[in-house]
């Protein structure tokens, strides 16, 4: 059998310096872009590195023992990322989720929660401090995590079978160690956990219904099961359109077993729609990021591990704020703060609502990797 050749565009070397405005404004907090979307969620990551090696987001091809990670000198301090969220704050963001690769394996990573934990809005709120993992760390550091500051967390689990488990996460990985980290975190004071599941037909369609059955059951509340739909993130996951389970159908399984009913978003800009068991006991969310985009209330920007902004989870090029951060020519908060602005002021991405399109098939040959930016 031929092997499969897979490309990489490396994008840590895509990244434009931004532009510093002559005269710097104070941020009033209320930025939009082209399109009239606001600033709101920061999602921030913290290391490109993961332990897991999932087909859909870090294929073993690519991601082998010859891949070239950042080296730790090209990561932002966790002061410079701090500075960096508290510059975002005076432009609207409320919520921070911190991402990887898997986060918890940046060392000592409570800090910088810590230093995120502290921040407040310019009327004197806290963030909403979140982290998304894949647990296989968090039994270890859900306590601590909690007593630096983090709200919640977010876990990534694919399956509930043992079996398909390991080989959906390519490292063999076993199942149990997740729900123990999942078990860890509700005992620390960080529920409602999410647990994201990436619906792969064929791979692991068939874990829907037991996935459901069992968080039902054995959390109830506490955490709140998501289907998101398998997306085209990067260009090394040999994403097929065939594979994409629609979230309609999810939902349709689902309902035969457990009969649901409609719930109204949360926020504005929410991804996920929501769904109650008509019991009562718990929900579940569907997020149909292919079927049905969701671009037109996005509100959310990307930095990567090493200081590039980026406005789009597929977008083709970032901005490299650590270059005006590390500049000698030590730009102060309000002109790095305008900077970033400007940028805001620019955006235009809709990469969701022009796939299948000549303009979507152009952009599609370039996108960043999500292990680079965070899903």
């Amino acid at each position: 059998m031929a092997e499969r050749s897979i490309p990489l565009i490396d994008h840590r070397q895509l990244a434009a310096r931004p532009a510093v405005p002559v005269h710097a404004a104070q941020p009033s907090g209320l930025l939009s872009d082209r399109r009239g979307r606001a600033l709101h969620d920061l999602r921030i990551s913290v290391t490109d590195r993961c332990n897991f090696r999932c087909s859909y987001c870090m294929p073993k091809e690519v991601f082998d023992k010859d891949h070239r990670f950042l080296p730790h000198g090209e990561l932002l301090s966790f002061e410079e990322t701090t500075r960096l969220a508290r510059l975002f704050t005076l432009h609207g963001v409320r919520k921070i989720r911190l991402t990887g690769g898997e986060p918890l394996l940046r060392k000592n990573l409570e800090i910088l929660v810590g230093q995120l934990a502290s921040l407040r809005t310019p009327d004197g709120e806290p963030l909403d401090l979140t982290l998304t993992t894949n647990a296989s760390l968090l039994a270890r550091k859900a306590a601590v995590l909690k007593a630096a500051g983090l709200q919640r967390v977010t876990v990534s689990l694919d399956a509930l079978d043992d079996t398909v488990f390991r080989r959906m996460n390519d490292v063999d990985f076993p199942v149990a160690d997740v729900l123990t980290g999942i078990e860890a975190a509700i005992a620390a004071g960080l529920a409602p956990i999410k647990v994201n599941m990436v619906v792969k037909r064929g791979t692991n369609d068939q874990e829907i219904v037991p996935m459901a059955r069992f968080f039902r059951e054995q959390f109830g509340g506490q955490v709140v099961l998501r289907f998101i739909e398998y997306m085209d993130v990067g260009i090394t996951n040999g994403w097929r359109m065939d594979e994409v389970l629609p979230s309609a159908q999810v939902v349709l399984r689902l309902h035969e077993v457990f009969p649901l009913r409609a719930l109204e978003p949360t926020a504005p800009g929410e991804t996920a729609e929501r769904w109650g068991y008509a019991d009562g006991r718990g929900e579940i969310g569907v997020i149909s990021s292919v079927t049905h985009a969701f671009c037109g209330d996005c509100n959310r920007a990307r930095l990567s591990t090493e200081g590039k902004l980026y406005l789009c989870l597929f977008a083709q090029r970032g901005h490299d704020l650590r270059a005006l951060l590390r500049d000698p020519a030590a730009y102060n908060d309000r002109q790095i703060a305008a900077a970033i602005g400007q940028i805001w002021q620019g955006r235009d991405d809709r990469y969701s609502e022009l796939r299948g399109s000549a303009a979507g098939a152009e952009a599609a040959a370039a996108k960043v990797e999500m292990s680079y930016i965070g899903g």
